[in-house]
């Protein structure tokens, strides 16, 4: 990992800031594919699908429930019961997350909020270099929280782990599908998948592309990019830093990967136990080399901007540190809250903002799968309270038939 401090560092941070979540070279490719799928439906999803993931022509695109079941079933007892714990932990935050209806009422004027779950939803659930089951969970569990009733999983070559998550939580349906094409077919709707109002879930870069193309007509959460990780101490544990900083490293050779100190000795020590730790992974490897970075700063405070400049997906701090961090899509305090723990079982989600996105949203929950509903109820005196002030600010903008339509009201009450 290099090594930066002074001018170099500070011009590094500027730099990743500026780092972008889409690969726009993509789109004209994914374009062509989002428009077969939306011409031609299963067609262009069969074809597509055959071609990159591997789908067999006796295989069916919908995945059986007697298949799903079988793989629970199958499963290996120690699996099993990771995966129950896991989902407890995030069933549990994600209740805790549930927003609640209320209302107020003063002076005739009754104002609330509702909550209603959105109708249908795609779960992304990457199939590619690691199948990866924890994102079933992590997709599927707020959306059955938040109490979407059709919650609709895709994912390219289902390994037998992620088909038996789907049935331990009770999924129905289940596409072995990936890639533009089953962003496309989420998003407009095939004779076999019918559409959905929203799309959650990581994925490849076509997959992003394709998401940043269809979100003007279907709902997304947002576009996710490769996995960032960032940690900021001055006297933190050097193994666990670089532990950490590797374990993320390994989900793709372009993850970030930056640690910020204000101490040239421990900044030492964790590029060589980083060197150590990826020595026999070749893809976090390859992601320190490329996008791995240790910077000195000059002191805490400049440590602390440089950290809320990048508004990584993972930042782990001091506890010390934690009011002073403003862009992260999750934080993690201490020594042992290793990052790992948020990736699969401590609860808070995992599918989180990218890219800097963290700028202006946090991660995956349950508020992503519901729709806060406002609610007035106006009596003729609550009405006859606010009636001036609105007649006035509707003539100020010209509009004289909203101010007749308070006055009318008024007139017969």
């Amino acid at each position: 990992m290099r090594i930066l401090s002074g001018r170099a560092a500070a011009a590094a941070v500027k730099k990743l800031a500026a780092r972008s979540e889409a690969p726009r070279q993509l789109e004209p490719k994914v374009r062509r594919i989002v428009n077969d799928v939306r011409r031609e439906g299963d067609k262009a999803l069969r074809r597509y699908t055959e071609r990159w993931d591997g789908l067999e022509r006796n295989q069916t695109v919908r995945v059986s429930a007697g298949e799903i079941e079988k793989a629970w079933l199958s499963l290996e007892p120690q699996l099993k019961k990771a995966l129950t714990q896991a989902a407890r932990n995030i069933r549990q935050f994600c209740e805790w997350q549930m927003p609640s209806a209320w209302t107020r009422t003063r002076g005739g004027i009754s104002l609330g909020q509702i909550v209603r779950p959105l109708e249908s939803v795609g779960c992304y659930v990457p199939g590619g270099r690691y199948p990866l089951v924890s994102t079933l969970l992590m997709t599927v569990i707020p959306a059955q929280v938040a109490g979407v009733k059709e919650i609709r999983v895709v994912s390219p070559k289902p390994s037998p782990s992620v088909l038996a998550a789907a049935g331990m939580l009770g999924v129905s349906e289940f596409y072995r599908v990936g890639g533009a094409q089953a962003i496309a077919a989420l998003a407009y709707g095939t004779r076999t998948i019918p559409r959905v109002a929203k799309i959650v879930g990581p994925g490849n870069a076509y997959v992003t592309a394709a998401k940043k193309l269809v979100s003007f007509d279907c709902a997304i959460d947002f576009l996710a990019g490769p996995t960032e990780a960032v940690i900021l101490s001055d006297s933190g544990n050097a193994e666990f830093i670089a532990a950490d900083l590797v374990a993320q490293s390994e989900h793709d050779p372009d993850t970030l990967a930056v640690f910020i100190t204000t101490s040239g000795e421990l900044a030492q020590t964790v590029a060589v136990e980083a060197t150590r730790g990826a020595r026999d992974n070749p893809i976090a490897r390859e992601a320190l080399r490329r996008r791995g970075a240790i910077m000195v700063a000059a002191s805490r405070t400049q440590s602390r901007e440089w950290v809320n400049a990048l508004a990584p997906e993972h930042v782990t701090v001091d506890r010390e540190d934690l009011p002073f961090i403003r862009n992260a899509g999750s934080v993690f305090v201490g020594d042992y809250s290793a990052q790992a723990a948020g990736d699969y079982a401590s609860g808070p989600n995992h599918v989180l903002p990218t890219s800097g996105q963290a700028r202006f949203r946090g991660g995956l929950g349950v508020l992503d799968f519901v729709k806060l509903i406002t609610v007035q109820e106006l009596s003729s005196g609550g009405l006859k309270r606010i009636a001036t002030t609105v007649e006035v600010l509707a003539h100020s903008e010209g509009l004289d038939a909203h101010a007749r339509s308070i006055r009318v009201r008024c007139n017969h009450a």
